[in-house]
């Protein structure tokens, strides 16, 4: 099993509560598909895109019950990030967790699955 991890402010997380899908962040609309981070990328990938965020959630997924909505492809460095071509249904998220600041400004991350 392979988790993958979206970070999403909590007031958009809490809209896609309410309509039972997550459509996505306005930069993944953009691009046309959610963005995700591996375990291994997410603390990378809170620390350039949401630097000193407050009031973020981080969203864990299993890759596996995305099936082929799922793609992974290169992205900084070369790196294989995972992008989901399609909503997320709510029904797809494994867990939700807050990802506070700490006292350096810094994401407090809670345990990650690889």
């Amino acid at each position: 099993m392979t988790v993958i991890y979206k970070i999403c402010p909590a007031a958009l997380w809490q809209a896609a509560e309410r309509n039972g899908i997550f459509a996505g962040a306005p930069v993944d609309v953009a691009d046309g598909f959610i963005h995700f981070s591996t375990a291994a990328q997410v603390k990378e990938t809170a620390a350039k895109h949401f630097a000193r965020q407050p009031d973020l959630l981080l969203v864990h997924v299993q890759a596996e019950r995305l099936g082929e909505r799922l793609k992974w492809e290169p992205s900084r460095g070369g790196a294989l990030f995972p992008h989901l071509y399609a909503p997320l249904r709510l029904a797809d998220v494994q867990k939700v967790a807050a990802l506070p600041l700490g006292p350096y400004g810094q994401h407090v991350f809670p345990a990650l699955e690889p």
